[in-house]
């Protein structure tokens, strides 16, 4: 018999029917929860399963639900809002010339929000691009991430990142890398020195799927497992990365929660539109890190909502609105609807809201508009030499002398 490769290809490209029938989706509360002291051996089903809390009648049901108190939940569907506000606001600047990119989350917004809510302010993410609402949740001034992404004279990174890679360590937050991947061994090695200092601090570590096919991926989870290292290491799937699909990187073969299985690590598959199972999913594994039971792999199943950022156009690869055919929904809207089925909101108050973070995001859009947009305000020239190292550097000495500065 002749030899063949095989290729792994979408089950829709432009122009055909939606198919997401590879998508097993169990009925709601129908995974059980384990101990948090449990062995990774004994719930290796997990990692092939998915956690789901909200079901069809918006009801949370089963061992997963976090059973939050109404103004938890109001507080995540304000941090939500507040998010997919501000991307659209900072997509239409990009389309305006104010900034040369952008990275909306849309239909992400919950992974973010809800593991926000559980962890400590001061704990530590290492995230991607996408996990804007981490920062927005734990409250960092919009305007300063304004600034950030214009890189304008009160940028605070002083214009040494591109826009959308941010860094605000007093928000838990750590210099984001735009290659995908870098920041798991970053995030396993953080957790490991808070623990060898005896700390109390824990690390959450954050991926796309497509980046799990690379080695730093790997690297990382061997020393997390190898001394139990204190971190939840997140794999957002939101089913592409930029123009490939899932199946490039693995996802035809296996679930992504079972990369964590090889390295003997507990691991979950979550419904990442499902607001409390995220919450839930977070708190299990951030109670077994503070616990010195080491790290634990989620899976968060979701969808990217838009294009892989304001440089890409999904309709040349996948059918056109097929984040509207999504079998899981939007996160925004399943959370208002289980918030208006126990009786803790309404639609006025929906539409109040929405008006309130959309006003919010205006106007510190608007402050930062009068600081200066991209090319129209720069930080100093003598910034470039600054925040490099932590000693004086003779070289950047001799540079700097050169410039006159």
């Amino acid at each position: 018999m002749r030899l063949s490769l095989h290729i792994p290809e979408p089950t829709s490209r432009p122009g055909d029917p939606h198919d997401f029938a590879r998508l097993e989706i169990p009925p709601a509360g129908a995974i059980p929860q384990p101990r948090n002291d449990v062995s990774p051996a004994d719930i290796r089903d997990l990692a092939f399963s998915l956690v789901r809390v909200l079901d069809e009648a918006d009801q949370a049901v089963g061992p997963w639900d976090p059973k939050l108190k109404p103004e938890v939940l109001r507080r995540g569907l304000r941090a939500m809002l507040l998010t997919r506000a501000f991307d659209e606001r900072m997509f239409m600047a990009q389309r305006q010339r104010k900034t040369s990119f952008y990275v909306k989350c849309t239909g992400e917004e919950a992974i973010a929000c809800a593991q926000a809510l559980v962890l400590d302010r001061a704990d530590m993410c290492f995230t991607t691009y996408r996990q804007q609402g981490i920062l927005i949740t734990r409250g960092y001034p919009l305007i300063e991430m304004i600034n950030q992404i214009y890189n304008n004279a009160r940028d605070p990174l002083k214009g040494h990142q591109l826009p959308i890679l941010y860094s605000a360590r007093n928000y838990g937050f750590f210099s984001l890398s735009g290659n995908l991947g870098t920041q798991y061994s970053q995030a396993v090695g953080w957790a490991m020195a808070s623990a060898y200092n005896g700390g109390d601090l824990i690390a959450s570590a954050w991926t796309g799927e497509g980046a799990t096919a690379t080695g730093d991926f790997h690297h990382a989870l061997t020393f997390a497992a190898v001394y139990r290292a204190p971190v939840i290491l997140n794999i957002v799937n939101n089913q592409w990365a930029i123009s490939s699909f899932d199946g490039i990187a693995g996802g035809e073969a296996a679930t992504f929660a079972a990369r964590g299985v090889g390295y003997g690590l507990p691991a979950l598959r979550v419904d990442g539109n499902d607001f409390l199972a995220v919450y839930s999913a977070s708190r299990w594994a951030a109670e077994r890190a503070r616990s010195n039971l080491g790290a634990t792999v989620i899976e968060f199943v979701t969808y990217r909502g838009e294009g892989h950022s304001t440089s890409d156009d999904p309709s040349k690869y996948r059918p056109i609105d097929s984040a509207r055919h999504w079998p899981l929904g939007d996160p925004i809207e399943r959370l208002k609807q289980h918030l208006i089925a126990i009786d803790a909101w309404s639609k006025a108050q929906h539409e109040a809201l929405t008006a309130e973070v959309t006003q919010e995001v205006r106007v510190a859009s608007n402050a930062a508009d009068a600081i200066g947009t991209l090319g129209t305000s720069r930080p100093p020239l003598t910034a470039m030499f600054e925040d490099v190292f932590g000693e004086p550097d003779a070289r950047l000495a001799r540079q700097r002398h050169a410039l006159g500065l």
